[in-house]
């Protein structure tokens, strides 16, 4: 999957995928773990570190080494599995004692799926879903590193977006899934959305499950676009196009 498009800044990114068996974030999360690899552009040094706190057994070790382009990427990344709220709201707190100033990506797929569940009472559930988002939102913002959150269909949407810095929905169309900015109320956007934290354009690209098929947009912003199109006739009359007969 080629992510040039998606430029992960600082602070919370709220990913809205299909389903909780989605793919996508865990293909952004490897993304963004080889760009720490890469020499020159990778981490803020050598021993850069990364935490991915579970839920729903997301981090399913044969769909990590799929996603990433070389089992080294994964290296950095540590692992704590969450199986109740309680669990995964301990999870955010234990992972405040660990990180540091070589951390540059937290993930947490699912993050208010557990919050649901029947062992947790109703009148907990919104209070411990807050902390814990609020929890991983001040992480993002004295790390300076990207945390990566999804969430499926889910009522505690608004909540989460409440703490995001980019809210990012994923659209199926006839060409695959396409990544759209949007804005608090829900509109769509190609510029920038709820936040600064992600650069965007939808019309980079679409996710086809197995590759990622790039756009004329794509590579007008890589390269540049042409100033002016010069008509046939004026092209023949400074001497750049040959007609034969």
């Amino acid at each position: 999957m080629r992510t040039h498009a998606f430029e992960f800044g600082t602070g919370v990114t709220l990913l809205e995928v299909p389903s909780p068996r989605s793919t996508i974030g865990h293909r952004l999360a490897c993304a963004r773990l080889a760009e720490m690899a890469g020499s020159g552009t990778g981490g803020k040094r050598g021993n850069a570190t990364a935490y991915w706190i579970d839920a729903r057994n997301a981090a399913a070790p044969q769909l990590l080494s799929e996603c990433a382009a070389s089992p080294h990427h994964l290296e950095p990344l540590q692992i704590a599995r969450a199986f109740t709220a309680y669990q995964h709201h301990s999870l955010v707190r234990e992972v405040t004692r660990h990180v540091d100033a070589s951390t540059e990506l937290l993930v947490a797929p699912n993050v208010a799926s557990l919050y649901h569940d029947a062992d947790l009472s109703e009148w907990e559930r919104e209070d411990l879903l807050a902390a814990s988002l609020e929890t991983l939102a001040e992480l993002g913002r004295v790390l300076e590193c990207p945390v990566l959150v999804t969430s499926a269909v889910d009522e505690h949407a608004d909540t989460i977006a409440a703490y995001a810095a980019t809210r990012i929905e994923c659209v199926r169309t006839r060409d695959g899934i396409r990544l759209e900015a949007a804005h608090s109320d829900g509109k769509s956007d190609a510029t920038g959305g709820a936040g600064e934290g992600l650069t965007i354009d939808e019309t980079a690209g679409y996710w086809h499950e197995e590759y990622w098929q790039t756009t004329i947009p794509y590579w007008v912003e890589c390269y540049g676009a042409v100033g002016e199109v010069r008509s046939v006739v004026d092209a023949h009359d400074r001497g750049l196009l040959e007609v034969t007969p």
